[in-house]
């Protein structure tokens, strides 16, 4: 198996819309019965996301691809907004891997890259309520090989709810970056 990350072109907004749809469908479960978040408009889609014309014009901010043997599995898209209030280096706004991708290592080999393609310091909030993301996130970050200073802080309750991992991710070269089975 081949896993690749790599910058989004404006090509391939279109193809990080329609994952979106997905990630978001997601993200519904997680809402409470009787909730107006996440519902359908008149053609069975989500609401689209309020910030993605700002992935391709913003300068601080990264769209990325996930891709397993070529094919899209995911997306990532980063910024410098900080859950503690003001802004980071890199904050991981949204990550997502298709579920017939999940628990086979696609997701920590995907961090492993988009740590390696944007080292700095690092913030990753994870919503309180995706019981999910706070089981993979630490994992993951831990194996990442160029983490260091990983430390978890509490959501204030006004920026956010829910861990906060902070941590510095160094600078290592990208040399046989996601080949192998099961990575």
């Amino acid at each position: 198996m081949t896993i690749e990350v790599a910058p989004a072109t404006l090509a391939d907004r279109p193809l990080i819309e329609g994952l979106f749809q997905f990630y978001a469908y997601d993200f519904s479960e997680l809402e409470p019965a009787g909730s107006a978040e996440f519902a359908f408009d008149g053609e069975g889609r989500l609401e689209p996301y309020p910030y993605m014309d700002a992935y391709w014009t913003d300068p601080d901010r990264w769209p990325l691809l996930i891709r397993v043997n070529g094919e899209a599995a995911g997306f990532a898209l980063i910024n410098t907004y900080s859950h503690h209030g003001g802004s980071v280096e890199r904050n991981m706004g949204e990550f997502w891997v298709a579920r017939k991708h999940r628990r086979g290592g696609v997701g920590a080999e995907a961090l492993r890259q988009i740590l390696a393609l944007h080292p700095g310091r690092w913030e990753v909030a994870i919503a309180e309520r995706n019981t999910a993301a706070r089981a993979f996130w630490p994992r993951a970050i831990a194996a990442a090989p160029n983490v260091r200073e990983l430390r978890e802080t509490a959501g204030d309750g006004e920026h956010w709810i829910g861990p906060i991992w902070t941590f510095e991710a160094l600078s290592l070269p990208l040399a046989g970056r996601g080949q192998g089975v099961g990575v």
